[in-house]
């Protein structure tokens, strides 16, 4: 509560589990690192927001990939752990991110003496994700994006239009009032917060639970967290936000990234309307790579890796055998 640590590794082999702080980009950030064995590869994840860090909540669904991967859980720039004060807004860019990711990969790939790693995606670290890939591809094994970001703009019309008619089928005045009040555009911060609560409650981010659920009764028993490190989460996470977004509207992997270099794993929920999953789709059939698979999960919406865990788990460790053995 008070002292920010990680549990340790008990194995049979050489492990790791180290909460540390490094330079990166300038800054001090926070890298969460747990494997059961330092000869496995190593899975880099990048979380979704922006400034939705998560070493304070990924590692309980994480525990079955600590066997077979040096698990990374990394809080960015300005985001959790890695947040500072001396962060300026310009400090704050896709270009500065994307440097911060390959300085954190070299650094793990020289640490463990390896040449390639598994860089996982999500959401947003889904756009960062493919912008890596595209940037370095001699250093991924495969590339695994959750909640697929594709086309901004087109995504956040389908998420909009998806939430007004489901306010319309249920007749749900409150949700058609409050949605009333602001005009489609994704810039805005306060129609954006309307939006994304509406959608919550309609089914278009997670099925069958809440963001309670899966992230913020998680970080209030996690050792890696301490009391103050919680106060300030929100206040990274609206930095980040707010610096990052308008940047990110403009984000286009059709038009930008048509080709990858290395296999490409898209996992999609089937209810995921806050990165609309028929993008993803539409994603995965018009890129170039040498080798790709769309891997769908059918009770999920926005966070497949954190609603059908197991599936999920199952799923990256038929990747590491297919690319690593």
């Amino acid at each position: 509560m008070f002292k920010r640590k990680t549990k340790q590794i008990v194995s049979n082999f050489v492990s790791v589990a180290s909460l540390e702080e490094r330079v990166i980009g300038g800054f001090n950030q926070t890298l969460l690192i747990r494997g059961e064995n330092c000869s496995n590869p190593i899975m880099l994840f990048l979380h979704g927001g922006p400034g939705t860090a998560q070493i304070g909540f990924a590692p309980k669904f994480q525990k079955v990939l600590e066997k077979d991967f040096i698990v990374v859980n990394w809080d960015q720039r300005g985001a959790g752990l890695s947040y500072s004060k001396g962060l300026k807004s310009e400090d704050l860019t896709i270009a500065c991110l994307v440097n911060d990711t390959v300085e954190v990969i070299e650094y793990l790939l020289n640490r463990f003496k390896q040449k390639k790693l598994f860089l996982v995606g999500h959401s947003w670290g889904s756009l960062l994700g493919t912008l890596v890939t595209q940037k370095v591809p001699e250093y991924i094994h495969s590339y695994i994006g959750i909640g697929q970001v594709v086309s901004m703009q087109d995504g956040e019309k389908i998420s909009y239009e998806y939430t007004l008619e489901k306010a319309k089928n249920l007749n749900n005045r409150r949700a058609l009032k409050e949605l009333g009040k602001y005009k489609f555009d994704p810039s805005d911060m306060n129609y954006l917060d309307t939006q994304r609560k509406w959608l919550e409650k309609f089914g278009g981010s997670f099925i069958g639970v809440s963001t309670w659920d899966l992230i913020y009764s998680n970080m209030l028993f996690a050792t890696e967290y301490t009391f103050k490190d919680w106060s300030k989460y929100m206040k990274a996470g609206k930095q980040s936000l707010l610096a990052l977004w308008p940047q990110m509207i403009e984000f286009n992997a059709i038009n930008t990234i048509p080709k990858l270099d290395v296999p490409v794993y898209i996992m999609a929920g089937k209810h995921d309307y806050q990165t609309p999953f028929q993008l993803a789709e539409k994603y995965f059939h018009i890129l170039e790579c040498p080798y790709k698979e769309l891997i769908w999960f059918e009770n999920s919406g926005h966070l497949p890796n954190y609603e059908e865990t197991d599936k999920f788990n199952k799923e990256c460790l038929k990747i590491k055998i297919k690319h690593v053995g």
